[in-house]
């Protein structure tokens, strides 16, 4: 008798990939979102929001916050941290900060590797590197993060609530945050404007 292949548990995992809001998404902190995922298990699921500003704060301000720079300092810090934007990264302890970044930069056992690509990243040394100019050539701030308990997020999924896709490094990073909803569902071969409330996936 032939054996069927069964589907290893870990094909359905969405760790490492988009996450992508139905239009009809009714929970308003989801509206248009798009999330990287860094966690998946049976045990639930973590991700980052990636195209959501956080309009009350500034990168600058927030290293001052953190006494990472002061008025004495900013003449030793990279100019490039003045475009640099804080997101929102989910409504689950939104005073917490993650570092969402390319795995050319590590920091011991702060730092998360999520696939061979990208790294989390949750303390300030991070913060204090990117500062100087020493941090990783791609990484994102978010304050917070997006959680789901067990089975919730596949539940989520059935319920036609999100649709998913493979990340890549140029959408993640990319300053164009207004574009990043579209661009996701370009990956899957989507047009917005033709959605309806069918499940689906890549």
């Amino acid at each position: 008798m032939m054996r069927t292949r069964r589907k290893k548990r870990n094909d359905t995992f969405l760790k490492g990939q988009l996450l992508v809001a139905m239009p009809l998404m009714t929970d308003r902190r989801f509206a248009r979102s798009v999330i990287y995922m860094c966690a998946h298990s049976d045990e639930g699921a973590m991700g980052l929001i990636v195209n959501h500003r956080a309009d009350h704060i500034s990168f600058p301000d927030l290293l001052e916050r953190l006494g990472i720079v002061t008025h004495e300092t900013e003449d030793g810090i990279s100019n490039d941290i003045f475009d640099r934007q804080v997101h929102v990264g989910g409504p689950v302890e939104t005073g917490r900060g993650f570092v969402l970044h390319s795995a050319d930069y590590h920091a011991n056992d702060s730092t998360l590797p999520i696939d061979r690509e990208i790294s989390l990243t949750a303390s300030v040394d991070i913060l204090k590197a990117i500062a100087t100019g020493e941090g990783p050539s791609h990484a994102m701030l978010a304050l917070g993060y997006a959680g789901w308990s067990a089975g919730q997020l596949e539940s989520e999924i059935q319920a036609n609530g999100w649709l998913h896709c493979p990340a890549d490094l140029g959408l993640l990073f990319d300053s164009d945050l207004e574009g990043k909803y579209t661009r996701a569902l370009a990956k899957i071969g989507v047009d917005p404007s033709h959605l309806v409330s069918d499940a689906g996936h890549a």
